[in-house]
């Protein structure tokens, strides 16, 4: 969806995971939603840790910092499905790189096999990284590129965690969606940006030929993962493009 949402209740939420591809295995251990009614926060928030079953990898704890011995006495992600679905159902989901957290998300129904249930079956989804992108093309769109862009204190910010990151991705879709933000971009001047435009640079033609190795069906797949988990962490993934 590209253009700004206009339900009267929206929820913004973002996820923490043990790992980038719930295909390998990995699980949701942190849910963080955030109400807005016409465009106001509200208070009500959503909030739980889940116990994951599996042993988080080093590099996410290194993202979140939420460790397996933190977890251990956490519900699973079955015991808080129906306050989770009573808290999304019928609100427009405002999630920054939505591909990852919905994709995570509808894992987690299809292995408690809940009746095929998928998150569309409750809320749509508004993605602020889509909508960034169109709105700032050619620029860096992560969640901290946008909270520089549209001057928002993130400096509390040193791990990931979702319940934070949903209150300031709150706040970057607030601004980004209805205020105004600076007319120059991160120290840069109009003219600069339209200078820094770079063209493709033409390749010479009498380069020799190489053999091609064409990949695998599963090779494809983990690269594709890949990209999502770049795109996840950095808000641009020129790869992508």
């Amino acid at each position: 969806m590209l253009s700004p949402i206009v339900s009267n209740r929206i929820v913004v939420l973002d996820t923490e995971t043990t790992g980038l591809s719930p295909q390998e295995g990995h699980r949701i251990i942190e849910i963080g939603c955030v109400e807005l009614i016409n465009r106001r926060t509200t208070g009500n928030r959503f909030h739980v840790y889940i116990n994951p079953d599996r042993v988080i990898d080093r590099g996410a704890i290194e993202v979140h910092g939420i460790t397996n011995q933190f977890l251990e006495d956490k519900p699973r992600f079955g015991d808080i499905l129906e306050d989770f679905i009573a808290f999304i159902k019928g609100a427009e989901l405002v999630i920054h790189n939505a591909p990852f957290d919905v994709g995570f998300i509808n894992h987690e129904f299809a292995r408690l096999n809940d009746q095929a249930r998928t998150l569309a079956d409750f809320s749509t989804v508004f993605d602020t990284l889509t909508f960034a992108r169109k709105k700032h093309p050619g620029q860096r769109n992560s969640l901290d590129a946008l909270c520089k862009r549209y001057a928002i204190d993130n400096s509390h910010r040193e791990l990931h965690g979702a319940l934070l990151d949903a209150e300031i991705l709150a706040d970057v879709f607030l601004l980004m969606t209805g205020g105004q933000s600076s007319l120059l971009d991160e120290g840069e001047t109009a003219g600069q940006e339209s200078r820094n435009v770079h063209k493709p640079r033409q390749l010479a033609n009498n380069r020799p030929a190489l053999a091609v190795v064409y990949c695998s069906e599963r090779e494809l797949m983990e690269h594709q993962q890949r990209l999502d988990a770049i795109e996840k962490a950095s808000g641009l993934c020129v790869w992508k493009q």
